[in-house]
């Protein structure tokens, strides 16, 4: 599977393991590469979103990287690379749950998920940073 846009391109070659839910590699064509840093859930206040709630938290982050990919002129289409920070690995499904309500499933940028045992703050779950190519 590869998708190409007129900036990048996603790849998935026959000669590496089957990616489910991400793809292998990415190639730069032209455009700005923009890297959005790791978003918890906070929202435009600064305030905490969903307190113990996995979910509520992965929503806004998922939002906050929206916003942040919308402020340098892309969509979450232009998305190449997503890094996760879950301070509990067993949340994976249900972030991938919302994160499929934004990323394209059929083209998913490539991706990293890490457990880690705290974040900066104790009340964050989740953490997730971005790479955009916008044209």
């Amino acid at each position: 599977m590869t998708l190409t846009k007129t900036h990048f391109k996603l790849l998935n070659p026959d000669t590496m393991p089957k990616a489910r839910g991400y793809s292998q590699a990415v190639q730069i064509n032209t455009g700005k590469l923009v890297y959005v840093a790791g978003q918890v859930a906070l929202d435009e206040a600064g305030q905490l979103v969903g307190p113990g709630d996995f979910r509520a938290q992965t929503q806004q982050v998922f939002e906050n990287l929206k916003a942040a990919v919308e402020a340098a002129g892309g969509d979450f289409s232009d998305v190449i690379k997503l890094n996760y920070y879950l301070v509990d690995m067993s949340n994976l499904p249900l972030m991938r749950e919302v994160r499929d309500r934004f990323i394209d499933t059929e083209h998913p940028p490539a991706s990293t998920a890490v457990q880690v045992s705290k974040l900066f703050r104790d009340e964050f779950l989740i953490e997730v940073e971005a790479i955009a190519v916008v044209a």
